[in-house]
């Protein structure tokens, strides 16, 4: 029997679940449904990581153990996933005694292989996460480069894993595999990042005593082992490694999911660990973006956090299922509103899904005392079933490569088929005129492509497709998904089963909104106002403009143009912006190359010599020429300006 293994980061304890954890496990639980649905045996691994300074400091403020601490903040997060029928086989914490039993014999293994070596480590240090970074990575000198947060300097004796040995292994692996991280964009930007260099990490502290102890074959008790080399080794331990009768035959992962910031983790040390240990790499690190709230970074201060569970219970967990998976492409930023997920229930669910199976129960009903058959759909249809097969046939590549929403948006190009048809073929005329058997093949083909298209949004909205499936007579299941979808065969006779309405229309939003900061006016106030020069803008109005520091990766002069130069500009987003402007005459290409710049980001994209152009740069000009605004020290990439 096929196998497949499928893994979401472990949620570290230091905050309640958010619609970002949501996310990652909505999107590994469909992936894993869907493997189950082909009839391999699926292995589904959650969990929560609950080591390091940080959980330390944590508790220590709430006067409360660390270890009391992780227990209520993984229990919020198991129960948060048990709410969702999240299809878990295992949750596994890492304060296990199992999995600290299995880190602590990685450990000595790769310590005996010669990639841990003692020595001292200074640098800085930020304890959100839990990161030492270089003095050059730093943001004014001092912050995070990935949070913004002040580092401390820190000087101590640490163990260190030899992860500069791996680096030719590493872009080997990236080259031989085209898929191994996903989408293409994320891996290229881990190319980059190994290109760079990669200096040997360290992998255990003195400074706190939170965390897994050294193997007592190594006679220092003074460490514990770094979180990140802790937390990556979960996906092995969960499986047994490090048990007597170690049974790890679902290694390697099919899919490991995790978020965008902790991408570097897993795509470049886990796979270096992985390699020390002699063990395969997984097939595919997928990585998503981050969800922001009507368009702004939630934040606790602004009140904007999503909670998963408020949502859930107010539209409905299929609904908010399918809205994450369908509305942003996988790999980039997305943004929750209510507007937006209303708009999906009612139109995407209610109109075209749900509708359908109301329009063919109350077809049945009419003309055929709710029979329906497949006979002469064939014969009379079959321009319209090849169009919804041609379809179909590949959809599934879609979803294995993590395009979950171009997988939902051609399901739902089958089922704009079967509504079409329904208006093309027009079964009330047929049966006017007398011709019942072409009236109830239009009916058949339809609750064909339903039944199709309910199968395969099973793994996504797994409810409301079994209760579509059993009003047509089958059940969702390995035996026929063969029959329906790879053998292609036609429903048998059946009679359909009446269903209330699927998706009822929602016409207002079911949830508070947080309230905008809003300031109260005297009437001498709004006088004044009125009577400022039209040309003065207010504070709101200048911060509808986005300025962004960008990174100038690509520059090359356009063709045919004294003036222009065409720039692909990392602004921190998921692919680099490309920018036309108009400074050929003031800089060359290779000047400007791995330069800082300042981007309006939120310009409304424009064509220039029929390229487009995502964004302008900020220049000051005057009789000596032109100069590009930049930043005074170097600074990350898509940090606000302003």
């Amino acid at each position: 029997m096929n196998k497949a293994y499928i893994t979401t980061p472990i949620y570290y304890v230091n905050d309640v679940p958010h619609i970002g954890h949501a996310y990652t496990t909505i999107i590994a639980d469909t992936m894993a449904r869907y493997y189950r649905l082909k009839g391999f045996n699926t292995f589904f691994l959650t969990g929560t990581d609950e080591h390091g300074q940080k959980i330390e400091e944590a508790a220590k403020l709430r006067g409360r153990s660390p270890q009391e601490y992780a227990d209520e903040i993984s229990g919020k997060f198991r129960a948060l996933w048990d709410v969702f029928d999240i299809s878990y086989d295992k949750f596994i914490r890492t304060t296990d005694e199992d999995h600290k039993i299995g880190v602590q014999k990685a450990f000595q293994t790769m310590f005996d292989k010669g990639d841990i070596y003692k020595g001292e480590y200074e640098g800085h240090y930020c304890v959100s996460c839990e990161t030492f970074f270089t003095q050059t990575q730093l943001i004014d000198e001092t912050n995070c480069p990935d949070c913004g947060k002040p580092t401390t300097l820190l000087k101590e004796e640490s163990y260190f894993f030899k992860l500069s040995k791996y680096q030719e292994k590493l872009l080997k692996w990236y080259q031989d595999d085209a898929k191994c991280v996903l989408p293409v964009g994320k891996k290229n930007e881990v190319i980059s990042f190994v290109k760079q260099g990669l200096h040997d990490l360290s992998i255990t502290r003195t400074s706190f005593n939170w965390g897994i102890k050294l193997p007592k074959e190594i006679g220092d008790d003074r460490h514990v082992m770094y979180v990140w080399l802790d937390a990556l080794l979960n996906y092995i331990t969960a499986l047994g490694y490090g048990k007597e009768e170690e049974n790890i035959s679902f290694w390697p992962a099919n899919i490991q999911l995790v978020g965008k910031d902790i991408l570097r983790f897993h795509a470049i040390y886990w796979p270096a660990f992985l390699m020390s240990l002699d063990l395969p790499l997984p097939q595919h690190i997928a990585a998503h973006g981050w969800w922001t709230r009507n368009g702004e970074k939630m934040s606790k201060s602004k009140g904007n956090v999503v909670n998963p569970k408020e949502v859930a219970d107010a539209y409905g967990l299929e609904n908010f299922r399918y809205f994450m998976l369908r509305e942003v492409p996988f790999g980039q930023d997305g943004d929750f509103s209510q507007k937006a997920l209303i708009d999906r229930i009612n139109s995407d669910l209610g109109n075209e899904f749900g509708n359908l199976l109301n329009r063919i129960i109350g077809m049945s009903g009419k003309y055929s005392d709710f029979h329906i058959t497949s006979k002469n759909v064939q014969a009379l249809h079959v321009k319209e079933l090849d169009e919804a097969l041609a379809l179909l046939d590949g959809i599934e590549l879609k979803l294995c490569d993590m395009q979950t929403n171009r997988y939902l948006e051609d399901l739902w190009k089958v089922l704009s088929i079967a509504n079409n048809a329904i208006t093309i073929h027009e079964p009330w005329n047929k049966i006017k005129n007398g011709d019942t058997q072409g009236a109830l093949a239009v009916v058949g083909l339809v609750a064909n492509l339903l039944a199709k298209v309910s199968i395969l949004v099973s793994p996504i909205m797994p409810q409301t497709a079994s209760k579509i499936a059993d009003a047509l007579g089958f059940e969702i299941n390995t035996q026929n998904y063969e029959k329906f979808i790879l053998a292609q065969t036609l429903l048998d006779d059946f009679i359909i089963k009446k269903v209330p309405p699927l998706f009822p229309k929602i016409e207002e939003e079911l949830m508070n909104t947080p309230e905008p900061q809003a300031t109260l006016k005297t009437k001498t106030e709004t006088v004044k106002e009125k009577i400022i020069d039209e040309s003065i803008i207010t504070i709101d109005q200048f911060f509808q403009t986005k300025l962004k520091v960008g990174t100038i990766i690509e520059a090359q002069a356009v063709a045919n143009s004294q003036k222009l130069l065409q720039l692909q500009v990392d602004i921190g987003e998921e692919t680099p912006r490309q920018i036309v402007a108009g400074i050929k005459e003031y800089y060359a290409p290779e000047d400007l190359l791995n330069t800082q710049v300042c981007v309006v980001a939120n310009l409304k994209p424009a064509k220039i010599m029929g390229l487009v152009s995502q964004g302008m740069l900020l220049a000051a000009k005057d009789n000596d020429g032109l100069s590009l605004i930049r930043p005074e020290n170097k600074k990350k990439s898509g940090a606000s300006i302003g």
